[in-house]
C-alpha cells in the first residue's frame, strides 16, 4: 500500500453528541491524511445532534447514516465498518478525547508493513492520563485480556484503532456496546494478526461533560474477555 496515496474512512458513531459533532468533524476534515472518507454514524440522537448533522455536516462528510433504535457503540460501528470503502479504517469518537492530527502516526505502522492492525495506546511510553479510576479499570481490563489472548497491549480499550477494510469487514462483529474492544481485540488475536501500538495523546471528559462508559461497561468487558477467548 502507498504510503502517500492510501484512503482512510474515519468512522464516528455518535450518540446525543449535539456540542462535540460539528469540532470533531472539522478537526477530522484538518488532519493531515490526504484522502478521507468520513462516515458519521448516528445512534438515535435526541438531544438534537441529527439536525446539527443535516443542516451544517452533511456538506462536509461522504456519509451519515441514522439508526432508528439506539443500538449502542458497537452497533453504530458495526454499520459504519460495512459502509466504509478505504483502503484504513479508523474509529474516531465524536466526543473529542482523541485528536485526529495524530491519523498519519497510528496508520504508518500498517502502512510501513511493520504491523497488520495498529492501535493508539494512551499508555505506551507516556504519562499516565484520564481519570484515576478509568486509569485502573482500563489497566486491569487490558491486562485481563491479555492473559487470554497472549498479546502484551497496554491499552486494549483504547478508540484509536486502524485496520485494513478487508480485515475489519471480515470479522463479525456481535457486541453493540462498549464490549466491541475486547471483542475484537480477541478475534483479531485468535487469526493471528499482528498487531502493535503507538503512543498517542488523550484529553479526558467527565461523565458531566457527557462520557457514556459506565460500571455495567467494565463487567460487560470482563464477560466479553472471557466469552471471545476461545474460537
Amino acid at each position: 500500500m502507498n504510503a502517500n496515496d492510501f484512503t482512510l474512512s474515519i468512522v464516528i458513531p455518535c450518540y446525543n453528541e449535539r456540542d462535540n459533532i460539528e469540532e470533531i468533524v472539522r478537526r477530522v476534515l484538518a488532519s493531515p491524511v490526504k484522502n478521507k472518507e468520513i462516515i458519521v454514524v448516528d445512534d438515535k440522537s435526541t438531544d438534537g445532534t441529527r439536525e446539527i448533522l443535516e443542516e451544517r455536516i452533511r456538506p462536509l462528510v461522504q456519509q451519515i447514516i441514522y439508526h432508528e433504535k439506539n443500538g449502542g457503540k458497537g452497533a453504530a460501528l458495526k454499520t459504519g465498518f460495512a459502509h466504509a470503502t478505504g483502503d484504513l479504517v479508523i474509529v474516531q469518537d465524536a466526543d473529542q478525547e482523541y485528536d485526529p492530527a495524530e491519523y498519519g502516526f497510528v496508520c504508518e505502522p500498517i502502512l510501513n508493513g511493520s504491523c497488520d492492525v495498529c492501535y493508539g495506546s494512551r499508555f505506551l511510553h507516556a504519562r499516565a492520563k484520564g481519570y484515576f479510576a478509568n486509569r485502573v479499570a482500563n489497566k486491569f481490563l487490558t491486562r485481563l485480556s491479555n492473559l487470554f489472548t497472549g498479546l502484551k497491549l497496554t491499552d486494549m480499550e483504547t478508540c484509536y484503532k486502524v485496520f485494513p477494510r478487508e480485515i475489519i469487514q471480515s470479522i463479525d462483529i456481535e457486541e453493540m456496546r462498549f464490549g466491541f474492544e475486547p471483542e475484537i481485540t480477541a478475534k483479531l488475536a485468535r487469526r493471528g494478526v499482528r498487531i502493535k501500538e503507538v503512543p498517542i495523546s488523550y484529553r479526558p471528559r467527565t461523565s458531566e461533560e457527557g462520557k457514556k462508559i459506565g460500571v455495567r461497561d467494565g463487567f460487560r468487558a470482563i464477560y466479553c474477555i472471557l466469552r471471545y477467548r476461545k474460537g
